[in-house]
């Protein structure tokens, strides 16, 4: 990978590529940090694009010269809230960020999340929710997110993955 890449929105037909970028990245990037039962059972259930997220013009990708995607990232606005009493403003919660795994450490996420911070504070954003992989605590604290807790988000009856709540902003 050379390290160059654009970001742009997605679209409805980027569905079979967002999904072949997650299913190179999350079994890749996550072993170290999730159990084998983990990584068999509930990763498959989280590598799947979602197309209401690419249809929605919060979703970003990042593409190398051939077209190629190097990684993805969006939110979604899911409530009210603000700094200073200001509970008008919308919450954004980040959505379905992944990196290709052999294209780490290029700055593809920090782009990303750039990209959606700009474009949810043009929404008004002042607050952003997330629910991080264990894996991906640093990356999120690296831009401004503070942890909140431990929670398990559930994915099929009976079946929850193990995940941290994070927050930035007031």
């Amino acid at each position: 990978m050379s390290g160059k890449f654009l970001l742009r929105l997605a679209r409805p037909d980027d569905l079979a590529a967002v999904d072949a970028l997650l299913a190179r990245s999350y079994p890749r990037l996550l072993r170290p940090d999730y159990p084998p039962s983990i990584m068999v059972t509930l990763v498959p259930l989280l590598a799947r694009a979602r197309p209401e997220l690419l249809a929605s013009g919060r979703y970003f990708l990042a593409e190398d010269a051939e077209g190629r995607i190097l990684g993805a990232g969006g939110f979604s606005l899911s409530g009210w809230g603000g700094r200073d009493g200001a509970a008008d403003r919308p919450i954004a919660e980040i959505r379905h960020v992944a990196t290709d795994p052999d294209a780490t450490r290029q700055g593809i996420g920090r782009r990303l999340m750039h990209a959606i911070f700009g474009a949810a504070e043009a929404e008004g954003v002042a607050r952003y929710h997330c629910l991080s992989t264990l894996t991906a605590v640093p990356f999120y604290a690296s831009v401004g997110f503070v942890v909140q807790g431990p929670i398990h988000v559930p994915l099929a009856p009976g079946l929850a993955f193990p995940a941290v709540r994070m927050q930035r902003g007031a």
